[in-house]
């Protein structure tokens, strides 16, 4: 099945997804998120401890560009997460992205593109792989950047929990169904 711009006539909505509007959802996701978060948190601590990190970077005079690198490798990575969701919408036959920030979410979405389960999913996904597979591979170029980096990974994989949970609901439905993310909201459509 290919990404379509007109609703098939037998297909009807069969769930919604909004983590904007939807506290119980958007609760189960922060939670996930942040516990996911922790636990990688927790092994890099386990590894080496970050104020030992600190004050190693603070004796060489490397504590503020840290830092800087820091803010500035998460506004980035932000703005890179949504745009290959955005860029994998378009490969994947979308016609039209638009990107914004809610205020809680940035996101990367369309009004005009039905996406099939097999498409849809790999747009949830791509973020995470792609900026997961660079990040460990920074790690392991760059060891001396390794808690930058490891923030990083941490915001990649907790940061996805809403691009893993609406893969985990949509990963069980019918492999018929199509999907519109408008960035804040999924709709899902089946015959």
């Amino acid at each position: 099945m290919e990404t379509v711009q007109v609703l098939p006539e037998n297909y009807k909505e069969v769930c919604s997804i909004d983590l904007q509007k939807n506290k119980k959802e958007a609760v189960i996701v922060n939670v996930i998120g942040g516990a996911v978060s922790l636990v990688m948190y927790i092994i890099m601590e386990m590894r080496k401890p970050f104020m030992t990190w600190i004050f190693e970077k603070a004796d060489k005079g490397q504590l503020l560009s840290a830092l800087a690198a820091l803010i500035l490798g998460t506004v980035v990575y932000v703005v890179l997460h949504e745009f290959t969701h955005g860029i994998t919408m378009r490969c994947l036959g979308g016609k039209q992205v638009k990107y914004g920030f809610t205020g809680m979410y940035a996101y990367a979405g369309s009004n005009e593109d039905y996406f099939p389960k097999r498409q849809y999913i790999c747009i949830a996904l791509a973020p995470v792989i792609l900026w997961g597979v660079i990040f460990a591979a920074l790690q392991i170029l760059l060891p001396e950047w390794e808690w930058v980096i490891w923030f990083l990974q941490i915001m990649n994989i907790g940061g996805a929990a809403g691009d893993l949970y609406v893969t985990a609901k949509v990963a069980g439905m019918s492999k018929t169904i199509l999907v519109m993310d408008t960035g804040v909201n999924m709709t899902v459509y089946d015959a």
